[in-house]
């Protein structure tokens, strides 16, 4: 399924990435209002193009609604320079996101970057009796569930990813540009804190180990370590 909902209240730039997408093999749709938007991905979508700047409901606002029924992949547009927007739209679910202005050629590979990790995941399906298990946190492969002491955890599809890349590397460092690469198959861009981002609200979900050590460890200029307990190590 390569249907598209654009989400955004500049008509021209809907019109121009529909114009350069369409011949990409994508179906796209248009909304030009919040509202009508978080409405309209309740209907079988691949993707959204979320803008943040929208008449009657925000972004923001959009995403959380859509968080309450999908964990449909969402690419956010921001306004360049808006640190706080990128970061408050990852922290609420979005997969990715785009400052403005840019090229429609980097926002398709980003899509494109969301497409192969999805295929991966169908894939990983046919693995579903597949666990990985680390301490008192298990995944599994297949369902892409999370427990941790027996709790379920919900995660984002990338942060399941995420915490995939980390528990299989666990007790070893694992670089920045590898994960972004491995988690949202892209390379690491100059100033890119989305990763960063999202190991934060990997930190929040999953909290402290029953020892009240740190689970996901920041090696500075380097990348991040998921700590083995002693017994493990």
């Amino acid at each position: 399924m390569n249907q598209i909902l654009i989400i955004d209240d500049d008509t021209e730039l809907c019109e121009l990435l529909s114009d350069y997408l369409t011949p990409e093999g994508f179906e796209i749709d248009c909304v030009h209002e919040g509202s009508q938007g978080a409405q309209q991905t309740l209907e079988p979508y691949a993707l959204v193009i979320l803008d943040v700047m929208l008449p009657g409901m925000n972004g923001f606002d959009v995403l959380r609604q859509i968080r309450q029924n999908s964990q449909i992949p969402v690419i956010m547009l921001t306004a360049r320079g808006d640190d706080v927007d990128r970061i408050v739209g990852l922290e609420l679910g979005a997969d990715d996101y785009l400052p403005k202005p840019f090229n429609p050629r980097e926002l398709l590979a980003r899509i494109r970057a969301i497409q192969r990790r999805a295929d991966n995941q169908t894939a990983n399906t046919a693995a579903s009796n597949q666990q990985l298990r680390v301490g008192d946190v298990q995944l599994s492969l297949g369902s892409r569930e999370v427990h941790q002491d027996g709790k379920f955890i919900e995660l984002t599809s990338v942060e399941f990813s995420l915490l995939e890349a980390l528990l299989q590397q666990a007790g070893q460092v694992v670089s920045r540009e590898i994960l972004v690469e491995q988690v949202l198959g892209r390379r690491l861009l100059p100033y890119d804190r989305s990763i960063d981002v999202h190991i934060s609200s990997l930190r929040k979900k999953l909290g402290p180990t029953n020892d009240n050590h740190e689970r996901i460890k920041t090696i500075r200029g380097v990348g991040y370590l998921y700590a083995l307990t002693v017994e493990e190590s």
